[in-house]
């Protein structure tokens, strides 16, 4: 089965966090029907991926912030890490 896979490597971890989800098969050939319910689950599934990584993301800023690694400006964090705003459509 097909899936959506994203990798999160820091400098200061020694194993990288890896972002998965599964997508549904196309059916060959696939018909119009289901390159448009494929394309759907994609969307979906690039939105919910993206939350998970904003999530683990904000986590890891928090915990820097508890051992005092930054000077504790969100600005710099962000910079830092970068932030995905997913798009409510």
């Amino acid at each position: 089965m097909p899936s959506l896979t994203a990798t999160y490597t820091s400098p200061t971890s020694t194993e990288p966090k890896v972002f998965s989800s599964e997508l549904p098969a196309l059916s060959s050939p696939p018909s119009t029907q289901d390159r448009v319910a494929y394309l759907a689950a994609l969307g979906s599934s690039l939105k919910g991926l993206q939350g998970d990584i904003n999530a683990f993301l904000t986590q890891k800023m928090e915990e820097d912030k508890a051992k005092g690694a930054s000077t504790g400006d969100d600005a710099t964090l962000e910079e830092t890490y970068g932030e995905e705003v997913v798009d409510e459509d």
